[in-house]
């Protein structure tokens, strides 16, 4: 049984590269063409831009397309061994569709270990530079790193806003200071031109204190404010779920989001990131069982459409579940885990129906 596990999975990892790379370079070979213009434009009369763009698109374009490519990868070689009727051999061998999917699971786990290191690694990696370079859908929300960046910074309650900081983020300058109540709250507003550290206490310099009541503004020379205060990761400023490491998701979680966006978006892709190492899994349960329908090499058509169809459905649903718990209608943990659960429910019960068979 090791031999034939062996030979699945080294016929379905053959296919499952060639699809993954294929799919991956054309569009990145179409996406660089489109630019050129604006990718040349970054450094004119050097053409090594080329090669170092399509180096730092790679981790996102793999990352996008390497679950369905296993879905392929896997309704190719099903449908491979279905059409020289060796579905049958492998069932009258003792390999139940249970079998299969445990002797493909090291390849699913590890393709899913892949695919995590590259949203975890590779895109916080790739980002920065991808955002500075404003390329393609980059350049929509170009950050210009720069002295006038905004920088969110967290003490306990109260939420921080300055203009620009040096490397430490102990001097800032044009800072705005949301001070809230137990209650979440807004108490005061307060306005300072400078702000520095000294001695574990801020320093503030022509403040303007606004009041939450009917009083009128205070006008200060300096004011002190006492407070730890934790500044947003200087990579990760924007506040770009999808693209931050796991790690800087839960520091994100652990200061709400410092007022960038709501901590329940951070939530749904912390989980998000974790359920991607078994997505690879998913789709090699979804396939298997389908061939029990076509184990003499008939209708192939239609169960190559089947499992296309299911891959489809997930994605789709995947989507709109992550939508709806970056929007705060569902718990982030049941946003990114209820595709996974839910298909997994399904791919268990068409496993057993064909255990039956």
């Amino acid at each position: 049984m090791k031999i034939v596990g062996l030979m699945l999975m080294r016929m379905v990892a053959v296919r499952f590269l060639a699809i993954l790379l294929g799919i991956s370079l054309f569009v990145l070979s179409l996406e660089t063409v489109s630019y050129s213009s604006e990718i040349l434009a970054l450094r004119p009369g050097d053409l090594s831009i080329v090669p170092q763009y399509i180096l730092y698109r790679m981790p996102m374009t793999l990352v996008t397309f390497l679950p369905i490519s296993m879905l392929l990868a896997m309704l190719l070689t099903l449908t491979e061994l279905s059409y020289r009727n060796e579905i049958t051999a492998l069932w009258a061998a003792g390999l139940s569709p249970a079998r299969i999917v445990v002797l493909l699971a090291p390849l699913a786990l590890l393709t899913g270990g892949v695919s995590f290191l590259l949203s975890d690694a590779g895109i916080p990696w790739a980002d920065s530079t991808l955002r500075e370079w404003g390329i393609a859908d980059y350049g929509k929300a170009k950050l210009k790193v720069g002295e006038k960046d905004p920088i969110w910074l967290r003490s306990g309650p109260d939420i921080l806003r300055a203009g620009s900081a040096n490397a430490l983020s102990t001097r800032l300058k044009d800072v705005i200071i949301f001070r809230r109540g137990i209650d979440g709250l807004l108490d005061e507003q307060i306005y300072a031109a400078t702000a520095a550290l000294s001695a574990g206490r801020w320093t503030l310099n022509d403040v303007i204190v606004y009041y939450a009541g009917i009083e009128p503004p205070s006008r200060l020379g300096t004011l002190i404010y006492s407070g730890d205060i934790k500044p947003a990761a200087a990579g990760a400023r924007s506040g770009e779920p999808e693209n931050m490491a796991l790690a800087d998701l839960g520091y994100f979680v652990d200061n709400s989001g410092f007022g960038i966006r709501p901590v329940w978006v951070y939530q749904t892709w912390w989980h998000k990131r974790l359920s991607l190492v078994f997505s690879t899994l998913l789709m090699i349960s979804l396939c298997i069982p389908l061939t029990t329908r076509f184990r003499r090499g008939g209708g192939l058509g239609a169960l190559f459409a089947a499992g296309v169809g299911l891959g489809f459905l997930y994605f789709v649903v995947d989507g709109i579940s992550v939508t709806m718990g970056e929007l705060g209608f569902v718990t982030p943990w049941l946003a990114a885990w209820l595709p996974i659960g839910a298909f997994g429910a399904v791919a268990l019960a068409m496993t057993l129906r064909a255990e039956r068979v």
